[in-house]
């Protein structure tokens, strides 16, 4: 579970907790019950649905993954804690999926911090809860600056967690003793976090915001991968022209392949300098390639030959890929001015109404309205201005109906000045 960054956190009085007093402060070393063993066994899984079926409450869930060492996002451990079931911690590694997890909580609200990072490999191992209370979009609501677990934790709960092994290689088995308790502490308190921040939204008047927040995560479909990934390359800026473009697409393509064949981080495996450098110069003979920096590896010489046929297909590509692709929503805003300076004098104002609302309500403007909608919204506008135009129109970008309820007031004055 990743943090995030940290500022100066609200007073209980911001926050609109009245004389809600914060506890002292206490280290949270290791779970109330111990460190259980980790499950990795079809009879040990049964079990665990077992335990987790017949107990009550919300579920707490995180994973630990390895991110920027292995392929993909994929989820090396599971954590669960339900009520008096104490804490549940399943290697995935050793199963084709969870599914007999999924099914023991159906019905069951699951209680994740920063769902949208835990949800995806959740989802890959057949778990899709059916509620969700994710912590951190609550305490984004209720208006905390600072949001990252431990934090809030410690703000609300008064519990110091062991934030120390967030970003170790958790593929490594066995899981040594103080990782597994690091990620077992990550559920140990998740469900009284939960209430604590129900409580808080309820006191703001925000508990109804953050449900149909929750409930929109729980069934939104997965995102779409990306088009033309390897556009994202750090340094493309450097390559001059197509055939560069093309060998870098080429070079792109086989060092994913061959990440996933070993099952590494692609950046581990080759970083991305190698491959504009490569892209650059397309030298044409393997020691040349060999030459530069990332490609003389142990576990990489021996590929040589694969990165100098993919230069020379493009090289040879009848077609090379173009500069830019097509784009699927509005310029950058700084092109508006010149292209649609009724847009970009709408967006600007718009703006500064959308910080106004934050500052009023207490949540953070991209909370309210996530710029891209915004975006959409004011670059392709209704032919007619109406409060159902706009409302239609924010529907069909994906908002919700109190953020509809919230923005659509303030700005339709703005869209009828500049748009009637």
């Amino acid at each position: 579970m990743s943090g995030q960054s940290e500022s100066v956190a609200p007073t209980c009085e911001q926050l609109g907790l009245g004389e809600f007093a914060i506890p002292d402060i206490v280290l949270l070393n290791r779970p109330a019950d111990g460190i259980p063993a980790v499950i990795s066994t079809e009879r040990g899984l049964r079990n665990a649905a077992q335990v987790l079926k017949n107990a009550e409450g919300s579920v707490a869930v995180d994973t630990e993954r390895a991110s920027g060492i292995r392929y993909g996002q994929r989820a090396f451990l599971v954590q669960l804690k339900r009520g008096d079931s104490g804490i549940i911690l399943i290697d995935p590694e050793a199963f084709e999926d969870l599914s007999l997890i999924n099914e023991a909580l159906r019905g069951v609200e699951w209680v994740l911090h920063a769902a949208t990072q835990d949800l995806p490999c959740l989802a890959d191992l057949g778990m899709h809860p059916d509620f969700l209370f994710d912590t951190e979009l609550g305490s984004r609501l209720a208006g905390f600056d600072r949001v990252g677990l431990g934090t809030v934790v410690e703000q609300l709960l008064g519990y110091r967690l062991k934030k120390e092994h967030s970003a170790v290689d958790w593929s490594k088995r066995p899981l040594p003793a103080e990782w597994l308790n690091y990620a077992a502490l990550d559920v140990e308190i998740l469900v009284d976090l939960r209430d604590a921040i129900e409580d808080v939204l309820r006191e703001q008047g925000k508990l109804e915001i953050a449900l149909e927040e929750f409930a929109y995560l729980a069934s939104a479909p997965p995102k779409e991968t990306a088009p033309d990934p390897w556009r994202k390359t750090k340094g493309i800026q450097a390559l001059r022209n197509r055939r560069q473009l093309t060998a870098l697409k080429n070079l792109w393509f086989e060092r994913d392949h061959l990440a996933q064949k070993k099952d590494i981080a692609p950046k581990r495996l080759l970083p991305d300098s190698s491959l504009i450098q490569a892209a650059r110069a397309m030298p044409r003979t393997v020691p040349a390639i060999l030459a530069i920096p990332g490609f003389q590896t142990r576990s990489l010489r021996r590929e040589a030959p694969r990165w100098v046929r993919a230069i020379h297909d493009a090289k040879s590509a009848e077609q090379p890929v173009p500069y830019t692709t097509p784009a699927s929503g509005p310029p950058p805003i700084k092109a508006w001015e010149h292209k649609r300076p009724v847009s970009h004098a709408l967006i600007q104002a718009a703006k500064e109404t959308l910080n106004d609302l934050s500052d009023d309500i207490n949540i953070p403007h991209d909370n309210i309205l996530q710029p891209d909608t915004l975006r959409r919204l004011c670059w392709e506008p209704p032919q007619e201005i109406s409060e159902d135009s706009l409302a239609y129109e924010l529907r069909s970008l994906g908002a919700r109906n109190w953020q509809i309820n919230l923005v659509v007031p303030r700005l339709l004055p703005l869209f009828e000045k500049y748009l009637e």
